[in-house]
């Protein structure tokens, strides 16, 4: 089988300054990709940007992704520093927890801004630039919540449904243009995204993210891998 080159590829990864998103990182750079990542505060930029620096080409820029105007800046810095992107990874996600009574308005709508807002930014800003290169590869790292729904996950759960209904459409839309849409679906992943209390060892491993997210990326070009559901293989017993 031929398989996809990655080495020499440009890519974004949102939210990349921790948990999936490094891993993410991590991996592209071990394949020769250069990694400009982006994250909400400077210092967790600066500092992922230090460990990721040993493993090859890495630029990082502090971004809010529900902004377009941060997207749009996050693009240009791609373009001026690489010339050019060829992979996107929609990472970059917040969650809180309430029940649909309990969850505010402000809330929600700070969910759908990062979580599904900030994947269409991302998505509209990078198409063109891929079209024009003739082709690339787009991945949503959304969640299996998406599809199995759980009690306090009302805000989350739709954000992630729609990030899954955006995708699938947009690779419609685009299949002609030589762009490839991935949607990744982590079940319950060993980071910090749930609190100091959510790692246990029974979890899924952020580089078994980032090991789906490559086989992805390196299907020969004739073949879309549409959707990945990454799960623990022994959770606990209920």
């Amino acid at each position: 089988m031929f398989k996809e080159r990655l080495s020499g590829k440009i890519a974004v990864v949102t939210g990349g300054a921790r948990g999936i998103g490094h891993a993410i990182a991590k991996s592209l750079l071990e394949e020769g990709v250069k990694v400009l990542i982006c994250a909400l505060r400077q210092e967790s930029v600066e500092a992922a940007v230090a460990d990721l620096s040993s493993g090859g080409d890495v630029f990082g820029v502090a971004a809010d992704v529900s902004r377009i105007d941060d997207v749009r800046r996050v693009m240009a810095e791609t373009a001026r520093v690489f010339g050019g992107i060829d992979i996107l990874v929609n990472n970059a996600a917040i969650r809180t927890y309430r029940s649909a009574m309990e969850l505010t308005p402000e809330e929600w709508d700070r969910m759908l801004a990062v979580n599904l807002s900030g994947a269409y930014y991302c998505l509209h800003e990078v198409l063109p630039v891929m079209k024009a290169r003739g082709g690339g590869d787009i991945v949503n790292i959304s969640s299996l919540s998406s599809t199995s729904s759980f009690a306090g996950g009302a805000g989350y759960t739709a954000t992630k449904a729609g990030m899954n209904a955006m995708a699938e459409a947009a690779m419609l839309d685009h299949r002609y243009d030589g762009v490839r849409i991935t949607e990744i679906l982590p079940g319950s992943t060993d980071t910090e995204f749930n609190g100091p209390g959510g790692r246990a060892d029974w979890k899924v491993a952020p580089e078994d993210i980032a090991d789906a997210v490559l086989l992805a990326l390196k299907m020969p070009r004739r073949t879309t891998v549409s959707r990945i559901d990454v799960k623990p293989s022994q959770p606990p017993r209920k």
